[in-house]
């Protein structure tokens, strides 16, 4: 690593450590409990309608997709190295017991993404191609104009552009980045051969837009879950006697933290704590405020509706995924042998494989999760980041973005772990926090809406 790199490093960290992680920490999960308290748990006891909701198929309203491709392309931005690698990292520094706050972070999630896609649904607009356009933005913009005046757009610029710096880091280069670590680690390909491939190939996927990248999102992300969920299954029936001292582990560890064996690092409480918080956010993203600017252009008129289908999201992407990987990962012992990052994942797939003879197919079954996941998490990235790009800078520069995403697939490739994971985090809080301010002050327009979405169901039930 150069001279500079080393500095920016050291700025990131520095930033992370003692500046975004508390702040995360003493924003989001209050922000979640408030807002569960606050609509009653609504995302938990209203699961069936979600469901009933996503399969859907509206006709003749406004928006680009339906509910579930609106849903497929969240989840393919939040279904990706957060599930591999995020998970081994959360018990690489802080142990099993960071397992637990992810959980936390997925439930409370549930509820923010529930409350971020209402609003993000209820203030989008029309392009003149006849798209639409929504996010935080839109609805800080909007929303908090008669609370913030002309501060609400300021607020609204200060989230566009941290989300176009999360679109080339959280979307981006931390996905290029284990995609080609992965691939050299694993077939002895350089890292930016890897790269320019899957740079190409994702310029050949996100200048379709929207309906493209939903298209292609909607294929991969059931394929690829049900490939690796059901990998993850076998181990676990392998290991079926070791997962209740699996679960054990995880609450003992939760408020103690573990002492330090082997390359495991975080002992203290604190840390469990960081970490579980930081890679249950990177994993699900709720209140981050991205998964809002996908499920914005959904074909509905009721933003309730689109909310309660994006509050599935957490439930899939961490609360079953990350579960499962963090189960192999502590039933093969694996989260104590010192590995880090994504080499630790495939030794507990290794591990749990070799039982029944075939543990050489690990790191392909690992390397093949980790691409598919990490692909369809760029390609849904890149719209984040072109409604972002649009918000601020108009149509016109929608082309040129892409382009540039496109070299930053290739930088993400080349570079080292640690610095793509530290400016990962950093950018992260850039969106959180502004994101979060908003939604607690725009908590009475989804009082509203969640009284007018319901008073509307009842009357359909009636007339019937």
């Amino acid at each position: 690593m150069s001279a500079f790199l080393e500095f920016l490093d050291k700025i990131f960290v520095f930033y992370n450590d003692y500046v975004g992680g508390y702040a995360l920490l003493f924003i989001l999960i209050p922000t979640g409990l408030f807002f569960s308290i606050k609509f009653k748990f609504l995302p938990i006891f209203r699961m069936g309608h979600s469901y009933r909701v996503i399969r859907y198929e509206s006709t003749g309203e406004v928006g680009d997709i339906n509910h579930f491709r609106a849903l497929t392309t969240a989840l393919s931005a939040t279904i990706g190295t957060g599930n591999i690698v995020g998970v081994a990292l959360a018990l690489y520094w802080g142990g099993p017991g960071a397992i637990f706050w992810m959980w936390v972070t997925g439930f409370l999630g549930m509820m923010l993404k529930f409350v971020e896609c209402t609003l993000a649904t209820k203030y989008r607009r029309l392009n003149s191609d006849g798209t639409v356009s929504g996010g935080p933005m839109y609805y800080m913009e909007m929303g908090l104009k008669p609370i913030l005046g002309s501060f609400s757009k300021v607020l609204a610029v200060i989230f566009a552009g941290a989300a176009i710096l999360c679109s080339l880091g959280t979307g981006n280069m931390a996905q290029s980045n284990s995609m080609a670590d992965v691939i050299f680690n694993n077939y002895n390909i350089p890292t930016w051969i890897s790269g320019l491939l899957i740079a190409g190939l994702v310029l050949l996927v996100i200048v379709g837009g929207i309906k493209r990248i939903a298209t292609v999102t909607a294929k991969l992300v059931p394929l690829m879950a049900i490939a690796y969920f059901l990998s993850a299954i076998v181990i676990l029936v392998i290991f079926y006697d070791k997962i209740p001292a699996a679960f054990v582990l995880i609450f003992n560890d939760t408020f103690t933290g573990t002492a330090a064996t082997g390359g495991f690092l975080g002992s203290a409480f604190i840390m469990t704590l960081v970490w579980g918080v930081r890679r249950g956010l990177f994993s699900n993203e709720a209140g981050q405020g991205s998964a809002a600017i996908a499920h914005a252009a959904a074909r509905t008129k009721y933003p309730v509706r689109e909310g309660l289908v994006a509050s599935v999201g957490p439930m899939i992407d961490t609360i079953i995924i990350c579960t499962l990987t963090a189960l192999v990962i502590i039933v093969s012992g694996a989260w104590s042998s010192g590995i880090m990052g994504v080499g630790m994942t495939v030794e507990g797939f290794r591990i749990g494989l070799s039982q029944i003879g075939v543990g050489m197919l690990a790191e392909h079954i690992v390397a093949g999760g980790l691409i598919l996941f990490a692909f369809s998490t760029i390609i849904a990235w890149s719209y984040y980041g072109t409604r972002a790009s649009n918000y601020l800078f108009g149509e016109k520069s929608i082309k040129p973005y892409r382009f540039i995403y496109g070299v930053f697939v290739f930088i993400g490739s080349i570079w080292g772990l640690e610095l793509v994971w530290h400016f990962v985090d950093m950018v992260i809080t850039f969106m959180t926090i502004p994101n979060l301010i908003a939604l607690l002050l725009l908590s009475p327009v989804v009082s509203k809406e969640i009284k007018w979405y319901f008073s509307e169901m009842r009357q359909i039930e009636k007339s019937k």
